[in-house]
């Protein structure tokens, strides 16, 4: 089945049924492809996964999400099934105005529409009849790490969430993503915004939208410097060793999938202002449900996990470092380094 985009922009790009992701179908689930509308009208398509010949009608169920640029048949298509393989219910699903999902314009993320996404998936799984709407739970990746811990904050209806390799994208935007701590000083911030702001007249007199990495780098002089891709069609000599990580899973067959954002493109260039005026995480200290936080002892973004975890207000709140991993290698699980049964674990006992 395909689907032909109508002119509501809010309608599907796509929805494919054929088998396209990075990952190979598992005998032991059943696979059907969904949609599901958040508040704002965008209807989401997502990936549903259920254990083959489950005789429970009360299954716990998982909205799945992340990493930021990916889409559903990468990462959290892989999590969902392999926890759908464990006897949960799972939802991967794409963010509104990426992947298969709606809303115009595309490549575009934000801070408040994309943690109403989870609360979406939460909506649909609470109304399927196998699921039990006391045993929903949350888990991102990446920069959905942060958004299932803000959803969480707020949607009372989540029983318990787990992160990996969490990103906070507020911060990574508004502060730059450093070696283990913050990059931009005051002056930088300032830089990137009056850059981000710039940009703002070109797109209006133009009426085009340009498109550049998030991730934008301010030099000792003061200067702004921005890629019109998030990743390059090459590497470099002697790339950065985080390039490098990020090149090998979304440039390469490991991991490439066209609709992704990181495989293929890049985010509206203008995208990063609602992070950067708009913290997530403000209210990690009301989170009381059980949390579990899972950052690679070598990943570039295990500070994201450490602060997080410090500030998120829950009692039942575990930290786990995986030995020797770094951020891309808890993407997939080629490394074999995802810690699936700590996941399993997690959930069975907060969603029981």
């Amino acid at each position: 089945m395909s689907y032909s985009q109508s002119t509501n922009p809010n309608d599907p790009i796509s929805i494919t049924d054929k088998w396209d992701k990075t990952f190979p179908l598992s005998t032991r689930i059943d696979h059907r492809k969904v949609t599901f509308k958040n508040r704002y009208g965008i209807t989401l398509v997502a990936d549903l996964y259920v254990p083959k010949n489950s005789e429970i009608h009360s299954l716990a169920a998982i909205a799945v999400g992340g990493p930021f640029g990916a889409v559903k048949e990468q990462s959290s298509g892989l999590y969902a099934q392999t926890l759908a393989e464990r006897g949960f219910m799972t939802l991967a699903f794409d963010p509104s105005y990426t992947g298969e999902s709606g809303g115009m314009p595309r490549n575009l993320a934000s801070p408040e529409i994309n943690t109403e996404d989870f609360s979406a998936a939460v909506d649909f799984l609470g109304t399927q009849k196998e699921v039990d709407r006391n045993r929903i739970g949350l888990l991102g990746i990446c920069g959905w790490g942060g958004m299932a811990l803000n959803a969480a904050a707020a949607d009372t209806r989540v029983h318990a969430v787990a992160t990996s390799v969490m990103y906070d994208m507020s911060r990574a935007m508004g502060h730059g993503v450093g070696e283990g701590k913050d990059r931009y000083s005051t002056a930088d911030r300032r830089a990137v915004l009056k850059y981000l702001n710039a940009q703002r007249w070109k797109d209006v007199e133009s009426g085009t939208i340009a498109r550049s990495n998030h991730d934008i780098y301010v030099d000792q002089e003061g200067h702004v410097i921005a890629f019109d891709r998030g990743l390059p069609e090459t590497l470099p000599e002697n790339p950065h060793p985080v390039l490098k990580e990020f090149f090998d899973y979304y440039r390469l067959p490991r991991g490439y999938h066209e609709r992704s954002i990181n495989s293929t493109s890049a985010w509206n260039t203008t995208m990063p202002l609602s992070f950067m005026n708009m913290p997530l995480l403000s209210y990690a200290n009301e989170i009381s449900i059980p949390i579990l936080i899972v950052a690679g002892e070598n990943a570039h973004s295990r500070y994201f996990s450490e602060d997080a975890f410090k500030a998120v207000g829950s009692n039942d709140k575990e930290l786990l470092i995986v030995p020797h991993a770094n951020h891309v290698d808890l993407y997939d699980n080629e490394a074999k380094k995802i810690p699936i049964d700590r996941l399993e674990s997690f959930f069975k006992k907060n969603l029981k």
